[in-house]
């Protein structure tokens, strides 16, 4: 439920209001936006009495939220949600790109990489420490060495790195990482994402493979529920029957999310296509379907890459594609 309070209502007034909704035990979600205030109630709303809050002289009118998740919903909070990480910045008309390599695999590589990443106009590093692979004889990942040469390229560069968990037991490895990455096959994780929610870092939450948007935006409700409302979403392709690509990019997804939350939205094209040769026009696609970002693999040397080479990009190549979604920023009207 929420309840939409009238422009200019008395402070004191409305802080009583919200201690007697506390008072019957109900969860509350303030929002002050730029035209209204709105007041979510989280909890069990049957016994309120609609009529009574509607008589309130500070109430405008209260509304059931039939949706199942309530703190993500742009209902409960009307204006974008903007989510800054070092500079970057992801909503609200800002723009930003995460790049890196699938994996690192280096010191060498990660540094290489970042340093040109960054000339390129890319505002975080990504890069994959422990990688959960099909295969258990894939490269699953440098683990706790490889966050630490993450680390040597943020100090290297003053970029900040974004990187996947994969189970709580490494989490303590993560204080200094600045975005923590919850992958598609974690995405309904309900512990990992409850534990997440009780830590101060942005979460990068991936669309499951196979998952609804419903499921992608409750999974974020079970982080916000905790108390951690710095959520940003990820759609990176679906599995559907289609084989030319490793997944399907769901394009609509972002229009889409970006009607029904108020959580940044960005696009990795690397993940959903598995094809290197596809991420610029994906990527220009995304921008300007109202995407607030993008994550996209880059490798020096992508066919020799120990994970997922085919739909890594040389650094020249991200040069290029930066030069475009650039432009197209300026058109959309984004900050990059």
């Amino acid at each position: 439920m929420i309840i939409v309070l009238k422009n200019h209502a008395d402070p004191h007034k409305v802080e009583g209001l919200i201690r007697s909704l506390k008072g019957q035990g109900l969860g509350i979600h303030r929002s002050d936006g730029t035209q209204s205030t709105i007041i979510g109630l989280v909890g069990d709303t049957s016994k309120l009495d609609i009529d009574a809050l509607q008589a309130n002289e500070l109430v405008q009118t209260v509304k059931r939220v039939s949706e199942p998740y309530k703190l993500a919903n742009r209902k409960f909070h009307q204006d974008d949600t903007v989510i800054e990480v070092g500079g970057a910045k992801f909503g609200g008309g800002n723009f930003s790109v995460i790049a890196g390599p699938c994996s690192v695999e280096s010191e060498e590589q990660i540094v290489s990489v970042a340093k040109k990443v960054k000339a390129s106009g890319a505002k975080l590093l990504r890069g994959g420490a422990f990688k959960p692979r099909t295969s258990p004889y894939a490269f699953r990942g440098l683990k706790a060495e490889g966050i630490e040469l993450l680390l040597i390229a943020k100090k290297e560069t003053g970029l900040p790195i974004v990187t996947e968990l994969t189970s709580l037991n490494h989490l303590h490895l993560y204080n200094d990482v600045d975005i923590i990455q919850v992958g598609a096959r974690n995405m309904q994780n309900f512990e990992m994402l409850s534990e997440l929610g009780k830590c101060n870092k942005p979460i990068l939450l991936k669309r499951g493979l196979s998952s609804t948007i419903e499921e992608l935006l409750m999974s974020a409700e079970y982080i916000m529920s905790e108390g951690n409302e710095r959520v940003i979403l990820c759609e990176r392709g679906i599995r559907t029957f289609e084989t030319a690509t490793r997944n399907t990019l769901d394009i609509s997804a972002v229009p889409l999310l970006k009607q029904l939350t108020h959580l940044p939205v960005v696009v990795d094209p690397s993940h959903a296509t598995g094809n290197a040769s596809l991420i610029m026009p994906l990527s220009k696609t995304a921008v300007v379907a109202g995407a607030d970002g993008l994550m996209i693999e880059v490798h020096p040397d992508p066919p020799h890459a120990l994970c997922d080479g085919k739909q890594s990009i040389r650094p020249d190549r991200f040069d290029g594609i930066m030069d475009s979604v650039k432009a197209l920023c300026r058109m959309e009207g984004k900050v990059l």
